[in-house]
């Protein structure tokens, strides 16, 4: 029987499984998903570049205060080196407490919630947060150096990229206590004729602004913040007040919130210094004054020694009057007022840093310029 009828083979299929439970077995687990890095390690700000030192910063400190050094201590320097340390004491003296002032102020505005500067500014895109801005860069009586810090603030805090460069034009030499230095050299009809143009340029760069941000040509602000309904800034101004109160240990932690957040701007104010210095130390004052008059060559002159020249404001108003007065170029002196603001290198590099964007950066100057040459011609027609 079993002879004639063999036995079938057995069915292969359990044996297929167990090949498979064996090779499962024998094949290594697939490695779980890579979990990507932290982002703060692939950022500016990651582990490995946190603690790099900033050599623009540190370097031009070190080559600033070895220029206020020779000043005291080397009187028999060279004519050149005795030339950048006394204009390394010059802008020391002139601009020391519109730095400082402009510290406190970038540790105060970090504290400020960005509903509150958005309530104090107003909408962005608006022409009433555009007047508030010019407003409150014409009444801060600061340098254009804090005024710098102030301005790099306020963008942060959400304030709109024509807010913020309405506020850097109109800002630098329109503070209250400048006016009345000005107003003594060049008498009250120019200083107030000055003041309203400045203004005007300030408004109209703005606007040009926020237009081409509404438009999708400049990045808008990243950091921009709607109001919710019903804000109210009472509460939020008590809470910032309270955040201020006084004590040795509040104020080293607002010491400390001012020198981190004015950090970006004072290695390109410092690197700014040093460049004057060593441009004044080589260049003769006279290859600047002796083109400075009021002809259309004049007016292009004025804006290239401007822009190259850094002048804090303190010292932009004698220098302004001069051409007024000596050269009779009030063209040439409103140029050197208003390019100062639009074209300072120092400015540009800051805004750069800030905005993270050569478009929004370059349109200061590209916008503001043109205006504030038309504007000094007309003033030689007057």
């Amino acid at each position: 029987m079993s002879d004639c009828c063999p036995t079938p083979p057995p069915d292969d299929k359990p044996d297929r499984r167990a090949l498979r439970r064996s090779l499962l077995k024998l094949t290594p687990p697939s490695p779980p998903p890579a979990t990507p890095p932290p982002a703060a390690d692939d950022s500016c700000c990651g582990g490995g570049k946190k603690d790099r030192p900033d050599f623009l910063l540190w370097g031009s400190l070190a080559a600033f205060l070895t220029g206020v050094a020779v000043h005291f201590l080397a009187p028999s320097a060279p004519a050149w080196l005795h030339v950048f340390g006394h204009t390394c004491h010059e802008l020391l003296s002139r601009a020391w407490w519109g730095l400082l002032i402009g510290i406190a102020a970038v540790a105060v505005i970090g504290r400020l919630p960005r509903e509150l500067v958005a309530a104090v500014l107003g909408r962005g895109g608006s022409v009433s947060g555009l007047f508030r801005a010019v407003g409150a860069g014409v009444l801060l009586d600061l340098c254009n150096h804090g005024i710098l810090m102030v301005g790099m603030s306020l963008y942060k805090r959400g304030a709109s990229l024509g807010q913020t460069l309405a506020f850097l034009i109109a800002s630098p030499w329109n503070s209250l206590s400048l006016t009345v230095i000005l107003a003594a050299l060049i008498g009250w009809g120019w200083m107030l004729l000055f003041i309203l143009l400045s203004m005007v340029v300030a408004l109209v760069t703005g606007w040009i602004a926020d237009r081409l941000v509404h438009a999708g040509k400049l990045p808008a602000n990243p950091n921009a913040v709607s109001l919710p309904r019903g804000y109210r800034t009472g509460p939020a101004f008590a809470g910032v007040l309270r955040s201020l109160k006084p004590g040795t240990d509040n104020y080293l932690r607002l010491a400390r919130e001012g020198l981190a957040g004015s950090k970006m701007v004072l290695r390109w104010i410092f690197f700014g210094f040093v460049l004057t210095a060593l441009i004044r130390a080589f260049v003769p004052d006279a290859s600047f004054q002796q083109y400075f008059g009021p002809t259309v060559a004049g007016l292009f002159l004025t804006l290239l020694a401007t822009t190259i020249l850094e002048v804090c404001s303190e010292g932009s108003s004698p220098i302004a009057a001069d051409l007024l007065t000596r050269a009779h170029a009030p063209g040439n002196a409103f140029v050197f007022l208003m390019a100062g603001a639009a074209t300072d290198y120092t400015e540009i590099l800051a805004l750069r840093e800030t905005t993270r964007s050569w478009k929004a950066t370059l349109a200061l100057p590209l916008i503001s310029t043109p205006q504030v040459l038309l504007i000094g011609w007309l003033i030689h027609k007057l």
